[in-house]
C-alpha cells in the first residue's frame, strides 16, 4: 500500500529537505508551497513529489489543499507541520501584530492543517517541526520560544484526548539548522524594528544589533537540513516514536539547562548574552 505524506512549509529548508528525502525511500509526498515556481522546483526533485498550494494562514487554502489530496488519497500515513518563521524583539515594544502574526502561522496555522486533514489521518503519525527555542531558555524570541511551546502542548493535548489510540504525535526539536527561516526572520524583523518609536530602539540597539548579526551566522553554522529529515524518516519507519526528539548537541544541551531551577538558568543565560554582546 502506497503511503502519503503532507509536508507545509516545502519550498525550501527542513521542508524540501524532508520532502525529497521520503520520496527517495518510497513515500508519495504532497508539497505544500505557496509559489508557483516552488511547485514546479520541488516536484522536479523526484516524481513522488506532488505540490500542493497551501497557506497555513487561510482556512480556504488549507480546504483547497484537502480538496486536492482527497482527489489522491483518502488516507494519510504522515501530516509533518513544518511551516513557521521567527518574530524577535523585547517584550517591552514589540508590536502584538508581530506575536499574533507569529502564534498564526507557528501555531494556528498547524492546528488548522490538522483539524481539517483529521479524517485522514486514521491510523497516522502526525510530526511537528518545533524547536529548542521550545525550552524556553532564550531572550528577545520570545515571540517564536512561545509559539513552539504551544505548538508541543496543543498537539500533545491532541494526542491524550484523541479516540484514536492508532494516531501518534511526535515533536522533533532542532537547534539552529542552515534554512531560509534566518533569512526570511532577518528581513522580518527588520520592518518591525523599523515601525518601532526611536526611544525603543535607541534602547535595545545592541541587543537588535546581536540578534541579527547572530541570525546572520546561523545562516551558515547550524547544521545540514539532511540532519532533520533522516530523523523524520526513521520516525515515520517506527511503530512507536518517542513523543519527543532532539537534533543537534546545542539542542541536547538546551533541554538539559532548561532542567534546572529558573534562577540557574536566568542567571547563566543574562551571562551568557552579556559576554557575547561584548
Amino acid at each position: 500500500m502506497e503511503k502519503y505524506v503532507l509536508i507545509t512549509g516545502a519550498s525550501s529548508g527542513i521542508g524540501k529537505t524532508t520532502a525529497i528525502k521520503l520520496a527517495q525511500n518510497g513515500f508519495r509526498v504532497f508539497a505544500g508551497v505557496r509559489k508557483e515556481e516552488d511547485k514546479i522546483a520541488v516536484e522536479n526533485e523526484n516524481p513522488n513529489i506532488t505540490g500542493v498550494f497551501i497557506d497555513v494562514t487561510s482556512q480556504e487554502s488549507i480546504r483547497n489543499a484537502f480538496d486536492e489530496v482527497k482527489k489522491v488519497t483518502d488516507n494519510l500515513y504522515a501530516l509533518i507541520n513544518n511551516a513557521g518563521i521567527a518574530y524577535a524583539g523585547a517584550v517591552e515594544c514589540i508590536p502584538l501584530e508581530s506575536i499574533q502574526k507569529q502564534f498564526d502561522i507557528n501555531v494556528f496555522g498547524a492546528i488548522r492543517v490538522a483539524q481539517q486533514f483529521m479524517p485522514m489521518l486514521c491510523s497516522a503519525k502526525i510530526v511537528n517541526i518545533s524547536s529548542m527555542a521550545s525550552f524556553g531558555l532564550f531572550p528577545f524570541i520570545s515571540p517564536y520560544c512561545a509559539s513552539k511551546r504551544a505548538l508541543d502542548i496543543f498537539f500533545n493535548a491532541l494526542m491524550l484526548e484523541c479516540k484514536n489510540p492508532e494516531l501518534k504525535v511526535v515533536s522533533i526539536k532542532p537547534g539552529v539548522i542552515k534554512t531560509k527561516i534566518w533569512e526570511k526572520s532577518i528581513d522580518v524583523n527588520k520592518r518591525v524594528m523599523e515601525g518601532l518609536p526611536e526611544k525603543s530602539v535607541e534602547k535595545y540597539r545592541r541587543e537588535f544589533e546581536y540578534l541579527v548579526k547572530n541570525a546572520e551566522k546561523n545562516k551558515d553554522k547550524g547544521l545540514e537540513p539532511e540532519k532533520v529529515a533522516d530523523l523524520i524518516l526513521k520516525v515515520l519507519c517506527l511503530r512507536n516514536p518517542k513523543p519527543s526528539y532532539t537534533v543537534g548537541r546545542d539542542a541536547r544541551a538546551a533541554e538539559i539547562f532548561s532542567k534546572l531551577p529558573l534562577c540557574v538558568t536566568n542567571f547563566f543565560t543574562k551571562y551568557i548574552l552579556k559576554k557575547r554582546m561584548d
